[in-house]
Formats: structure tokens, C-alpha cells, sequence
């Protein structure tokens, strides 16, 4: 049997040339998508999010922080972090948008993702979350994380989404086998 190819509402948050992932997902529902940049930060990371950008004891981050709307109702917060050596110098550092986005900042620089995983897990708001998600503290939360590695299968971005759960259109994943020829 060969090896299955998955695909989920993920791809196109991996895939350059896809446009506004968000605008054209909540489009696709009838709504507007927006993100609010909330800033860019140069840090020592956690230790989870430096053990898998491969940064080591005191290896540095490029974030960036937005929170994420749905006709101007927040949703969801992002942070995505970047290794310094490789967002550094570059629209991943700046505290402004970005034309084509991260992941077209990442395929110009020759680190598009190849290979993908994605852990996705459920839990109650901090008192931070609450404030900016404007959510009661019993509203469960969908926390994603997601770690691409380019070709040669170095991390290259890691971004933790936390997601009002009765806002998010959830997460489909398909699996595609062909069986023996």
C-alpha cells in the first residue's frame, strides 16, 4: 500500500499563493475575516516551542501575535514563532502586515513548509484569553499548535491557535490510501 496523503481546512495556512486563508475561509461562509496584529516581539521562548524550533537552551524567536475576527467578533488568537536566524532582518520582524503573508515570506526565503503536524487539544480560558476573546471562564477553548518543517526538515514556524470552540467551523482531516496496485 502506498503511503496515505492527508488533507485538511489546514492546507491552505501552509500553502503559499493561497491568498488570506482566513478572509476566504470565513468568505466561504458568508462572513469577513479579519486579524488584528497585536505585535511582534523578538524572545527566549518557552521551553515546548524551543525544544521544537530546535533553538536550544537560549535560542531566540521572532513572534507574532494577532487575534483573529469574524465580522469583528474575536474568535481566535494566534502567535507564530519564527527562529530568529530565520525571520531576523525580514517582514516576519517587522510589526506590520505582510503582503503575501508569513508562508510567502517563508517560501521567498526558500523554507515552504514540506511536512506538517498539527496536535489539537481543548481547555479553559486564561484570565488574558478572557479578556481579549471576551469569553466567560467556563467557554472551552481549541488550542491547535503547529509545527512546519521546510525540505530538509527543519523547523521553520510554529503557531499555537486558541480558538472560541462554539465559533471555530472546526477541523477536517481527510485521508487518501490507494490500495495495493
Amino acid at each position: 500500500m502506498s503511503t496515505p496523503r492527508w488533507t485538511s481546512t489546514s492546507d491552505p495556512y501552509v500553502t503559499p499563493g493561497t491568498g488570506d486563508a482566513w478572509a476566504n475561509e470565513a468568505a466561504a461562509r458568508g462572513r469577513a475575516g479579519t486579524q488584528q496584529l497585536l505585535g511582534i516581539e523578538t524572545l527566549t521562548p518557552e521551553a515546548p516551542i524551543r525544544t521544537a524550533l530546535n533553538l536550544g537552551e537560549e535560542g531566540r524567536a521572532v513572534v507574532r501575535r494577532r487575534l483573529i475576527l469574524e465580522d469583528d467578533q474575536p474568535v481566535e488568537l494566534a502567535d507564530s514563532y519564527y527562529p530568529f536566524w530565520l525571520a531576523g532582518g525580514t517582514p516576519l520582524a517587522e510589526n506590520r502586515k505582510i503582503r503575501d503573508g508569513a508562508i510567502g515570506v517563508l517560501a521567498q526565503l526558500g523554507h515552504a513548509a514540506a511536512v506538517v503536524t498539527e496536535h489539537i487539544t481543548a481547555r479553559q480560558p486564561t484570565e488574558a484569553e478572557r479578556r481579549l476573546l471576551g469569553v466567560d471562564a467556563d467557554e472551552p477553548l481549541l488550542v491547535m499548535r503547529r509545527l512546519s518543517r521546510n525540505t530538509d526538515g527543519t523547523p521553520v514556524e510554529y503557531v499555537v491557535t486558541h480558538t472560541v470552540s462554539r465559533l471555530s467551523p472546526g477541523f477536517t482531516y481527510q485521508m487518501q490510501v490507494s490500495p495495493d496496485d
